[in-house]
């Protein structure tokens, strides 16, 4: 009867999800960008009035033009950067917004009266051309409406384990989006919408390739195809990046070593990065797994993780390029704990990396557990950034079968306070530069986009894409507040309070039933779904879930 009910609760909320005739069509492609009009308004005709001219003013008006129409007849609307004339003369407070915040604001101008849209950059009208279709999709009017928004961390980035050959390494919505055969002369219509729904929510970068990166990613056939999609992303505010093997000086090169104090290594990847960013003028920089699960670093080498880091941010560096090093490491040659084994490594390197360095790390020192302890290298490094890496694909949770909201999770960790510099020195607080005062600021998440047609394997696993946006955006954002944003923009109103009741019970559910009574990691190995806590014949000790209980 249980299962009955479920299934009766699902067919009423598809039903009052897509309504009418809409339902034939439906099938998630639209996400939570699902512009319909109210009760009964009529489409109507809006009057979207843009000052200036650019590629991103252009779409911030089509996407207005797209969701206003929808909702019938409205105000006129005007999209201007701030140092318009007539947007200056009327003195907003501006100064704070910096490159990508908006301020929407009914004012009068020209001697009309419209709902204005402006911010210092096209990238910020952009994002609040986004916030004004969010407030209305959420039940707000345009009658006098006040919003304005900053966003608190810089770098807002998914990482996409995407391989070369289509497969994505923990992914459960089909293959990978990137149909590498066909880049760079055939660009699929659905990158634009992937960059649309990036922008809507405040993603800045994207992060192509897996961290288990093959070396042939920064080949020149690839960089053209990367080329191919930054130009597609560009105008919506979004930069590539590439992970970048740390042996391609041998593999693709033809050096013997890779050893990062070897000068002809700092030549090779100097020369490599110009040539990307000879195709690639924004190019965002690279992300490096080194020295972790097999993967190839400076280690190998006897040198530090500073070293390697170091050496390719001054191969970026002449181009305003970053560097982020991922801090998930342990070795079977490390006597310590596989909890403390990051720790063990990065806390004394602290101070000692570039300044377009940001160390990458895992909200909890497992590896993205149903829950865990937030990482102990946050609070621990006070002298360098650190960039939390959350896993929006359900790789420990479910994967795309079971619903599990990781609002709550990500809220957990950003929330819990690390005492580093006494009570309320939050992890939220290392993550956006608060706390000792860092300008490179990041947060990134493990994409879990993929071919199929919703994207995300299912309707709900959309709401993890867009919780992670909207908290990058702003850590201090409630996962109930997210919840009921996402279901709005998703949902019939009908629907809205039972949805947000189940997305916000879910993730418990799944730490109950997946580590009960606080047993960690007992998931079986490899895919990591179903239970198996007897394991313990694995080559090393640290794979096998008995060493955690």
């Amino acid at each position: 009867m249980m299962m009955i009910r479920s299934i009766g609760l699902g067919i009423a909320m598809l039903a009052m999800t897509l309504g009418g005739a809409e339902a034939r069509a439906e099938d998630g492609y639209d996400l939570w960008m699902r512009y319909r009009a109210p009760g009964s308004a009529e489409p109507g005709s809006a009057g979207i009035d843009v000052r200036g001219d650019s590629p991103t003013l252009r779409i911030a008006a089509a996407e207005l033009r797209r969701g206003i129409a929808a909702r019938g007849p409205a105000s006129a609307i005007m999209l201007a950067r701030a140092a318009d004339p007539g947007v200056a003369a009327l003195r907003l407070p501006v100064a704070s917004l910096g490159d990508e915040g908006y301020l929407i604001r009914t004012v009068t101008l020209g001697g009309r009266r419209v709902t204005l849209v402006t911010a210092n950059t096209d990238r910020g009208v952009l994002y609040g051309s986004f916030a004004l279709l969010r407030h209305l999709q959420t039940g707000g009017s345009l009658d006098r409406v006040d919003l304005t928004s900053t966003p608190r961390v810089k770098l807002r980035v998914l990482n996409h384990w995407d391989n070369l050959d289509g497969v994505v390494e923990r992914g459960y919505a089909g293959q990978s989006l990137w149909d590498w055969w066909t880049l760079p002369d055939f660009r699929d219509p659905r990158y634009t919408d992937y960059a649309r729904a990036n922008a809507s929510i405040g993603i800045n970068g994207t992060v192509l390739n897996n961290v288990n990166a093959k070396a042939d990613s920064l080949t020149a056939p690839y960089i053209a195809k990367a080329a191919a999609l930054a130009d597609v992303f560009r105008p919506y505010g979004i930069k590539v990046y590439l992970s970048a093997r740390f042996s391609a000086p041998i593999e693709i090169g033809g050096l013997k070593t890779a050893d990062p104090l070897d000068p002809a290594v700092a030549a090779w990847w100097k020369a490599k990065s110009d040539e990307i960013y000879r195709a690639i003028p924004d190019f965002g920089g690279f992300l490096v797994k080194a020295n972790s699960e097999g993967q190839p670093g400076p280690r190998d080498y006897h040198r530090s993780h500073a070293d390697g880091a170091n050496m390719l941010a001054a191969a970026v560096r002449p181009h305003g390029g970053i560097v982020m090093w991922r801090a998930f490491v342990y070795a079977e040659t490390d006597p310590e704990d596989r909890a403390k084994q990051a720790y063990t490594e990065f806390k004394p390197l602290d101070g000692k990396f570039a300044g377009n360095v940001i160390v990458q790390v895992k909200n909890g020192a497992i590896d993205f557990q149903p829950r865990e302890p937030f990482h102990p290298l946050f609070g621990a490094m006070p002298k360098t950034p650190l960039m939390i890496e959350f896993q929006i694909t359900k790789e420990y949770l479910g994967f795309a079968t079971h619903l599990a909201y990781l609002g709550p999770l990500f809220a957990e960790t950003l929330a819990a306070d690390t005492m580093a510099k006494g009570p309320g020195s939050t992890v939220a607080k290392v993550v956006d530069g608060s706390l000792e005062g860092h300008r490179l600021t990041g947060m990134a998440g493990v994409a879990n986009i993929g071919r199929d047609r919703d994207w995300a394997g299912s309707t709900f696993n959309q709401a993890n894409w867009f919780a992670f946006g909207r908290m990058a955006w702003d850590p201090t954002l409630k996962a109930d507040a997210v919840a009921r944003e996402w279901a709005a923009m998703t949902f019939s109103p009908a629907v809205v309070k039972p949805v947000v009741a189940m997305m916000m019970g879910s993730r418990e559910a799944v730490v109950d039933y997946m580590t009960p009574l606080g047993l960690a990691h007992v998931m079986a190995t490899g895919h990591h779904y179903g239970p198996g806590p007897w394991v313990a014949d694995l080559k090393r000790p640290e794979w096998n879930p008995v060493y955690y209980h």
